[in-house]
């Protein structure tokens, strides 16, 4: 495996150990807190979440089908959630990693919760097949729209992605509900396609495995005890790392900008570094340099902060100059 974005890690019977774990608790199953809900679709609530508030119609009907796998299918295993929902969603491209389960007799537990943010909440799932040795560890993320009156990501990122329907467009420059849901289920779209796009050319990004409403199974990207894998702005490397990592990531933003792409909100804070490798997290506002008219200041943006990172750590001026960079870059994209 991988590592992934991740704060803080549960531990569960088989032995994974988080680096900052926190106490679970009482578990419930996602079909006993649909249960548990007021009944109104408005207003459906997890009472082990850290932030409440109104679901997307996605998220709703995902719900939904997750109380009905577990009313009407065989008994779930002991500590299981759900079944697998490899069946109802857009899953990973080809060629599919080994490692990933796609047995429909697979069941999916959750081992808690990994990261809390401003849009989403990202949750540890273990899927398995009882009684084999067939399983994987994934990060599942899912996008909320309670709170999207203030989605950070909003006003930029969104042009250049247009909607077929202007009532919908409307809805998301008003934000509505129904457009908050909008913004909500377009970020999920466009972080599997962000991903699934960058993984087919040999970026260092998680595998996605599967898209179903506004949740994303990706790759757990850690080690097999559990460890998780730091951001960059955690280590503190010696100057031979350093400079190897600097230029990782010159590497990295080439391959972006010869697709026409820039990260859109590249820091130390969403790169990880896994057995000396650096991986892309977080890429739902992922930019097109042509399509959006910011492009550009997206991509210099992205530039600045990192070579800030380096130079702060110790690389000399003249090795992290974020003009040169961004001039190879606009170039690689085709745009000077």
């Amino acid at each position: 495996m991988r590592l992934h974005d991740i704060e803080d890690f549960y531990d569960d019977e088989d032995g994974f150990e988080g680096r900052r774990s926190r106490p679970r608790k009482p578990k419930r199953s996602e079909a006993d807190r649909f249960a548990a809900s007021s009944g109104d679709p408005e207003e459906v609530f997890d009472p082990q979440s850290p932030r409440s508030g109104r679901l997307t119609e996605q998220e709703r009907a995902r719900l939904a089908a997750v109380r009905e796998s577990a009313l009407a299918g065989p008994p779930l295993p002991p500590g299981a959630d759900r079944w697998s929902t490899w069946g109802d969603g857009e899953q990973g491209p080809h060629p599919r990693p080994e490692w990933v389960v796609t047995e429909l007799a697979a069941a999916d537990s959750e081992l808690g919760i990994l990261k809390t943010g401003k849009e989403a909440d990202v949750f540890l799932i273990q899927r398995a097949v009882p009684d084999t040795n067939r399983g994987c560890l994934m990060a599942a993320k899912r996008y909320r729209s309670s709170e999207h009156k203030l989605f950070h990501r909003d006003a930029g990122y969104l042009e250049g992605r247009r909607m077929r329907r202007s009532r919908e467009m409307r809805a998301i420059a008003n934000r509505t509900s129904f457009g908050r849901n909008l913004i909500a289920e377009q970020w999920a779209v466009a972080e599997f396609a962000a991903l699934s796009r960058l993984w087919s050319i040999g970026a260092p990004v998680p595998y996605p495995v599967q898209r179903s409403g506004t949740e994303l199974l990706m790759e757990y990207l850690g080690d097999d005890d559990g460890s998780a894998a730091p951001r960059l702005a955690e280590l503190r490397p010696d100057q031979e790392e350093l400079q190897d990592l600097w230029l990782q990531l010159a590497e990295v933003l080439r391959l972006l900008a010869g697709e026409g792409l820039a990260h859109g909100d590249l820091s130390a804070y969403n790169l990880l570094v896994h057995e000396g490798r650096l991986m892309l997290i977080d890429l739902p506002q992922i930019v097109d340099l042509v399509a959006n008219p910011r492009g550009l200041e997206f991509l210099s943006r992205d530039v600045a902060n990192v070579a800030s990172w380096f130079h702060s750590k110790g690389l000399p001026e003249e090795e992290t100059d974020p003009m040169t960079l961004t001039e190879e870059l606009m170039e690689t994209a085709g745009l000077t």
